[in-house]
Parts: C-alpha cells; structure tokens; sequence
C-alpha cells in the first residue's frame, strides 16, 4: 500500500512537470502573446480532457499524452525557416562568440551590430537614393561574381570629402564620398570597391579580430564576448590596417572579380597611381603595404592584351553621373 501511494505521488509529480515544460519551451523560443494566450486556452482544455480521462484509463495514459503534447509544442517554432540548434537554446543568454568557427550566418549577425555601431556613433552616411542605387549595383555586379557570393552584401557611402573605403565582416562596405569624386570613371570605382569585398571574401576582419583579442587577452577558453567583438570589430574598420598578405590577397580577389564582371581590370593600376602621385596620398594607402609594390605584383596578374577590355571608362558619363548626386 505504502509502495503504491509513493508510486502514485511520483506520477503525480511526473505529470505535473510534465505539464509546465512546455510552457517553458514556449517561453524559451520568446513566443509572441498572441500565440502564448492560444496555447494557453488549448493548455487549460487539454488538462480538463486528460483530467476527466485520466479516472477511466488510469494516470499512465495521462502523462503519455503530456509527453506528447510537450515534443509536439517543442517542435513548434515561429520562424520555421530557421533551424534553432540545441546549444543556442541552451545557451542564448550567454553573449559569447567562436571566432575560430564561425558560420557565415554567425558572421552576418556580427557584421551587422558593427554596421550599427558604425554606421550610428562613427561615420555619417550619405542617404541620397539615387547615390546609394548607383553603388549598390556596382557593389552586387562585383559580389556576384565572388567566392562569397552566397551572403548578402550592403554597400554605404560615408558623408566625408577624404578619400577612403573600407569594409567589415558579413558583407558590409563603406566608400566616401571624397573617392568617388577622385575616381575618373566607373572602373576606378569598382575598383576599390572589388577591393573591399576581397577582403570580406578572404575573412580577413575575422582574422584579425581573433589576433587581436588574443594579443589583448580579451579571449577566453570559450569565445570572445560580443559585445568585445562589436568594439573590436569597428576598430578594425576605422583605424586598424591590414596585413601585407591580405592587401595582396585583396587586390588579387578584386582583380578577378573586376574581369568577371565585365569590368577593364587595368582601372585598378590606374586608379592607385593616380592616388599614388597626389602631392599627399590618402591616409589609407600610407597606412598599407608600400603602393608601388602592390601596382607591381597586379601588373603581373593582369593579360596585358586585356587588360583595357571592359566597361566603365568613360570618365565623361561617369563625372556627369555623380555630379547629380554629389554635386560638384
């Protein structure tokens, strides 16, 4: 008598969890209230049904038909086209990221809080549509014809008269206004912009990113805190330069995708002489491998014969274009 009244009293407890799990489930995948109040009303008949189910078939068949309800609302999620693994589950709360494995998707999210960060606390950006149109199809045309061209990619001008462009991770790249007025024609442009998605493409942020928490012992045994990352992340874009070996891999991975695109590659050499002779070069070649060595080794990567072949030098309908939206 005494075994079977424990027995009970552990079923009792069993079925009792048994229903407040899949509340917890629901509330683990942040529900909207709608959705929670209809779970709710189907919870309360269901507990009535298996309530009055329950004196004729006896407790067992109870908490076999909590189980189910509780792995059939587990299943349940509002974004059915993305997969929530176990250890996002698990740990969700926990703002700590794996630079040494980290997913494109994971990438793109990053990319994102560093655009926000950027893009709202650092640089100003240009909101003129037809300015923003203009580049965003050169930066797709290029993207499209790169080793990565399964992420998505925005392009962003920045309000600033200096010449400049850089990039983050996840596909995000930034031209200044002051470069698009120094380009000569389409080509030029596409040119650094090719550039900057090269390095998305090779991971170089990324790269830098782990080297530098390391360096500052800011990387733990289980990742790098977010909002760390965030910080280092725009960092990096602004005012840290790039390897040696990644301005080459760069030039190289923006050559190719020049070509591909139907681009003249030779704009490429022309464009970073022209800014190589100004009477003081951009901040950001100064702060990268010597120029001259860099036009050197894209000499020997270009077909001579082809080189000019290609759209985008007609520097006539180029200035005409941007002078409508940047002005003189």
């Amino acid at each position: 008598m005494g075994r079977a009244r424990i027995a009970t009293n552990s079923l009792q407890t069993t079925s009792d969890l048994l229903m407040i799990f899949p509340l917890l489930s629901i509330n683990m995948f942040n529900l909207s209230s709608d959705l929670l109040t209809t779970f709710g009303r189907f919870w309360w008949i269901f507990r009535r049904f298996c309530s009055r189910l329950r004196l004729r078939l006896g407790k067992s068949v109870y908490v076999l038909l909590s189980l189910l309800v509780t792995v059939g609302i587990w299943g349940i999620s509002p974004y059915p086209t993305e997969a929530i693994s176990w250890p996002d589950i698990i740990f969700r709360g926990i703002q700590v990221i794996q630079l040494s494995n980290l997913s494109s998707r994971q990438e793109v999210a990053l990319g994102k809080q560093i655009d926000r960060q950027l893009t709202t606390k650092e640089v100003k950006i240009y909101r003129d549509r037809a300015a923003i149109k203009y580049v965003d199809e050169i930066g797709q045309r290029l993207a499209k014809e790169s080793d990565r061209a399964n992420i998505p990619y925005t392009f962003q001008i920045v309000d600033d008269d200096n010449i400049n462009a850089f990039a983050t991770m996840g596909g995000f790249v930034y031209v200044n206004k002051g470069l698009m007025m120094a380009a000569d024609n389409e080509a030029q442009l596409a040119s650094v912009i090719g550039h900057e998605i090269g390095h998305i493409v090779a991971r170089h942020s990324i790269k830098q990113m782990r080297q530098m928490a390391i360096a500052a012992g800011v990387a733990s045994a289980t990742g790098l805190d977010r909002n760390v990352a965030v910080q280092i992340g725009v960092e990096l874009a602004l005012r840290r330069p790039h390897s040696r070996e990644a301005e080459y891999e760069a030039d190289r991975l923006g050559l190719q995708m020049l070509g591909k695109a139907g681009y003249a590659q030779s704009a490429m050499i022309e464009f970073m002489k022209k800014l190589l002779n100004k009477s003081s070069p951009p901040t950001f070649l100064s702060t990268h491998p010597a120029t001259s060595d860099r036009i050197a080794a894209m000499r020997q990567s270009i077909n001579p014969t082809t080189a000019d072949r290609g759209e985008g030098l007609n520097g006539g309908e180029y200035k005409q274009k941007i002078s409508q939206f940047l002005g003189s």
